[in-house]
């Protein structure tokens, strides 16, 4: 930069022949070229804050989550079809004065609060509540799509960790390699005593943090997936504890059946009802030590629609819907597949059980569909939904075992025909209905692919075909689910 006094005292020893305005006006000249740049350099006014358009996004439902009307969405971003758009679609959201930059849709995590969120993704609160409408932070159920605002120039928070009761600031510090005014700084704290035990804390370092989350000291961690939960869906939870105990849980108003994986970590998968309305619902873990102590977590999940259409009405024989048949009858297979066996024997991808047929992806009834029966001959009705996935295929056709297991139940049923019902282990249960011929005993051990059964049309239906259904703690669940990924 120029020294603005050199030049002040070259321009005086000049002064003789120069008028003192003249001096003046090439001084000020000089100090504005020095201290003002070019004004093309000022960076351009952003037209406001980008929201991505996430897969499931209606204009509609945009505009209503920010609380701007459609019409205003689309003259901003010259949009002439609102049913035209795309996941990946920058759109810019008007009325959002002081909010710039991109604008990031994040799932609610459990065991996250409204405090951790703040601190980990470093958002004022005001910003927060203003960009999701949130009245409370008890609205933060875990599954809930929050967005925010990214954070250009600040480091990202991915170690977390959280006070044991009487423990202390410092010793959290030693911990992460850091100190407690680095954690205090972080994490917009008053001074050391504004950390709670539980609390959700961050730091800068990248160490493995003792305690994680917003768990009880006996966890190391929790997860819950999918989030959200979905009607008809299976939900897995994995936690870590610090050490050996005894873990259980509630999920919905089921009981968990938690497995060990690995060392101290330990599974539960739970089907959730088809039926089931969306809305939240509890996820409860409580870990018990072999001295008493116990400690135990409950947060409220978001379970959402599963979008099941309906199907055709059917008509069938009227004994086939008659409650003196049909309730002995659920309440026989409801008391085999509530049972959790220890041993799984399952291993890797379930495969279809119609294997060996040439349409085996051709299905004539999903899970979750919507159903009326009719008595034939009669009004009486009954409402309910496909309990499970069905294959089109002639009689005779094999049945193949979708998974490793073995055979709990193989005989004749009113409403569902020659049936055979196989323990997959760690509460899994594969049933398959209306078959010609059961082709395996009660306590057979059957292999993935093996031929259990053919297929037929006996008990309640309309024609031959396979009908297959999943359980997952006494739960029926989508089959499709299983064929696609890998649980746990």
């Amino acid at each position: 930069m120029l020294n603005v006094g050199t030049i002040l005292e070259s321009v005086t020893r000049f002064g003789s022949k120069m008028h003192r305005l003249t001096k003046f006006t090439l001084l000020a000249g000089l100090i504005l070229f020095t201290t003002n740049p070019a004004t093309a350099q000022t960076p351009t006014p952003s037209p406001g804050p980008i929201y991505i358009v996430q897969a499931g996004d209606t204009l509609s439902s945009i505009a209503a989550r920010f609380n701007v009307l459609l019409d205003e969405l689309m003259i901003t971003n010259d949009i002439t079809d609102p049913n035209v758009i795309s996941a990946g679609q920058h759109l810019i959201i008007p009325g959002l004065e002081g909010v710039n930059g991109i604008l990031l849709t994040e799932v609610v995590q459990f065991g996250d609060s409204f405090r951790s969120l703040i601190r980990r993704d470093q958002v004022p609160e005001s910003l927060l509540r203003k960009l999701n409408h949130l009245v409370s932070p008890t609205e933060l159920y875990a599954g809930v799509s929050l967005i925010v605002p990214q954070q250009e120039g600040k480091p990202a928070l991915s170690t977390r960790s959280s006070l044991e009761t009487g423990g202390t600031l410092l010793e959290l510090a030693v911990q992460q390699d850091t100190d407690p005014w680095t954690i205090i700084q972080v994490n917009s704290l008053d001074d050391t005593w504004d950390a709670l035990p539980g609390d959700v804390l961050y730091s800068l370092s990248g160490n493995t943090p003792q305690f994680t989350s917003g768990l009880p000291s006996a966890f190391s961690s929790a997860e819950v997936t999918p989030l959200p939960i979905v009607q008809g869906g299976t939900a897995e939870i994995r936690v870590s504890l610090l050490q050996p105990a005894t873990l259980t849980g509630l999920l919905v108003d089921k009981p968990l059946f938690f497995f060990q994986n690995d060392d101290n970590e330990y599974v539960a998968l739970q089907g959730v009802h088809a039926m089931l309305e969306p809305g939240v619902y509890p996820l409860r873990l409580e870990v018990s030590f072999p001295d008493g102590n116990v400690q135990s977590f409950e947060q409220m999940v978001l379970v959402k629609s599963g979008n099941y259409p309906e199907d055709p009405v059917l008509i069938v024989d009227p004994a086939t819907i008659d409650p003196a048949v049909t309730e002995p009858e659920s309440e026989l297979l409801l008391s085999i597949v509530s049972e959790a066996t220890p041993q799984r024997f399952w291993n890797g991808i379930f495969k279809t059980p119609a294997s060996a047929h040439a349409g085996s992806t051709y299905f004539t009834s999903r899970f979750g569909n919507r159903r009326i029966y009719i008595a034939q001959g009669t009004d009486i009705k009954i409402y309910g939904f496909h309990t499970g996935l069905d294959f089109g295929g002639g009689t005779g056709l094999p049945i193949t075992a979708p998974a490793a297991g073995k055979v709990v139940f193989a005989e004749q049923l009113i409403v569902r025909g020659n049936a055979t019902i196989i323990d997959h282990g760690w509460g899994i249960y594969s049933g398959f209905w209306h078959q010609s011929e059961i082709d395996v005993q009660v306590g057979d051990t059957v292999d993935q692919g093996e031929v259990i059964g053919l297929v037929g049309g006996t008990g309640r239906g309309t024609g031959a075909h396979l009908h297959w259904e999943l359980w997952v703690n006494g739960v029926q669940v989508n089959p499709l689910d299983w064929l696609d990924q890998l649980f746990p």
